[in-house]
C-alpha cells in the first residue's frame, strides 16, 4: 500500500493538472463566495437591528462587527465549508488523479449523478456540522487549559476528513453502499490529521481540501491494487 508521504507528495505534484487546476478555482471561489455572502447578510442585519435601536454610528460599527463575526465565522468554519464544497466536485478531482495513475481504475469506474453528487455533500456537510457541535461541550469544559479546545477540534477534524476524503476516492468503485473503505481506521485518521494540519496554515488551507482528495485516491487505488495481487 502506498505511504501517506508518498500519495501527499504525489497530490502536490499534481497540483499543476489542467482538470485539477480547474476544480480548485471552482470550489476556492465558490468557498470565498459563501463567506462574503454571509458576511453580506450579517452586515445588513446589524445595520437594520443598530438603526432599529437609534444607535448612533449605525453604518459604522455594523460593518466593523460583520467583518470581525466574519473573520472569527471563517476560522472556526472554513473547513467544514470548504469541504462541503469540494465534496460536490470530488469525483473530478478523483477521476483526473485516477486518469493520469490508475487508468484501469478510471476505465472502471461509475460516474456519480449530479443528485448523487449534491446528497453525499450535505451528508458530509451534516456529519461535519453535528461532530463539531458535539464537541462543543468537551471543548468548552477544556477552555481553561487554553490549548484543550484547539486540540480537541483537531482531533475530530481529523477523524471527519480521513473518513471524507477516502469515502471521495472510494464512492466510484464500490460495488455497493454496504461495501466498506478498504483502508484502516488509523491511516484514515493520519490522512485526516494531515489535511487538518495544512487547514491551519493561511493559503495552504485553500489547496488543503484538493490536496487531500487526491493524496485520498493514492492510497486507496494503492490498497485496492496490493489487495488484487497479494
Amino acid at each position: 500500500m502506498m505511504s501517506l508521504p508518498t500519495a501527499l507528495a504525489r497530490a502536490v505534484g499534481q497540483l499543476a493538472d489542467p482538470s485539477v487546476l480547474r476544480v480548485l478555482a471552482k470550489s476556492i471561489a465558490i468557498t470565498l463566495g459563501v463567506f462574503v455572502l454571509a458576511g453580506w447578510l450579517l452586515l445588513t442585519g446589524l445595520y437594520a437591528w443598530l438603526v432599529s435601536l437609534g444607535s448612533a454610528f449605525s453604518a459604522e460599527l455594523s460593518a466593523i462587527a460583520a467583518v470581525l463575526l466574519t473573520a472569527v465565522a471563517g476560522w472556526l468554519a472554513f473547513r467544514i465549508v470548504a469541504l462541503a464544497v469540494l465534496q460536490f466536485f470530488a469525483d473530478e478531482i478523483v477521476l483526473a488523479v485516477e486518469r493520469r495513475h490508475y487508468p484501469a481504475a478510471a476505465a472502471t469506474a461509475r460516474v456519480l449523478p449530479f443528485r448523487e453528487d449534491l446528497q453525499n455533500s450535505l451528508k458530509g456537510l451534516g456529519r461535519a456540522i453535528l461532530f463539531n457541535a458535539l464537541a462543543l461541550p468537551v471543548a468548552l469544559v477544556l477552555l481553561f487549559t487554553a490549548i484543550g479546545p484547539a486540540v480537541v477540534f483537531f482531533f475530530v477534524n481529523a477523524v471527519l476528513l480521513g473518513r471524507e476524503l477516502t469515502e471521495m476516492a472510494w464512492l466510484r468503485h464500490r460495488a455497493s453502499s454496504d461495501e466498506t473503505i478498504p483502508l484502516g481506521g488509523a491511516t484514515r485518521f493520519l490522512l485526516g490529521a494531515s489535511v487538518a494540519c495544512l487547514l491551519i496554515v493561511p493559503f495552504l488551507n485553500l489547496l488543503a481540501p484538493v490536496i487531500g482528495a487526491a493524496a485520498a485516491t493514492h492510497m486507496v487505488q494503492g490498497r485496492k491494487d496490493a489487495l488484487t495481487h497479494a
